[in-house]
Formats: structure tokens, C-alpha cells, sequence
């Protein structure tokens, strides 16, 4: 099973919406065999245990580097432009689409 790091905005914006947007997609990726990681979901454990930005950053960055490639939602993110970028640095394929996932890692089973 693929991992897939979610990337996509978060403070900008209606953070209901982006958690929502974020949640849909992970749900898709579920759907097509896929293991999801989407940082969107600390939304819940900040509202219960506060920590600063920086710290849940931090965190997605570990999650980040174990994930096979990285899907990036549409729309302003300063956060998730640095996904890209660690991505990137730590050659995991980056996405723009659904399909461009499916189509990526059907050509590797």
C-alpha cells in the first residue's frame, strides 16, 4: 500500500472548508487502496492539546519523508509550498491530481 502525504492549504482561507477538502481526498485515496497522511487532521488535536504552528509543522515534515509521494491540494499555503519543497529535496514524487497518483503507481504494481 502506497503512502501518500496530503498537502494543501490550511490557515488560508475557511479552515472548516480546507480540513474538508483535505478529508475528501484522503477518502478517495483510501478508496483506491492508498494510505493517506493528511496533516489536516491535527486541526482536531490542536482544538484539544494547543501546540505553536512551528510545532505541527515539525511534525508533518516526519510523516513527510516516509511517504512515497506527495498529492498538493490547489490554492495558497505557504506550509504546503514547503511540503513540495522538502518533496522535492527528498526525491518523493510530487502531484497535482488524483489521477496523476493512480496513473504514477499503477505502472509499479
Amino acid at each position: 500500500m502506497y503512502r501518500i502525504f496530503i498537502s494543501g492549504p490550511y490557515t488560508k482561507g475557511d479552515i472548516a472548508l480546507n480540513v474538508k477538502r483535505a478529508m475528501d481526498l484522503a477518502n478517495e485515496l483510501i478508496n483506491l487502496g492508498f494510505a493517506p497522511y493528511f496533516p489536516h487532521l491535527t486541526h482536531f488535536l490542536h482544538m484539544n492539546n494547543w501546540q505553536p504552528y512551528e510545532k505541527w509543522l515539525e511534525l508533518d515534515c516526519e510523516y513527510l519523508i516516509l511517504c512515497d509521494g506527495v498529492i498538493r491540494i490547489q490554492g495558497e499555503s505557504a506550509g504546503a509550498d514547503n511540503e513540495v519543497q522538502l518533496a522535492k529535496k527528498k526525491n518523493i514524487t510530487v502531484f497535482f491530481s488524483l489521477n496523476e497518483v493512480v496513473d504514477f503507481f499503477s505502472t509499479k504494481d
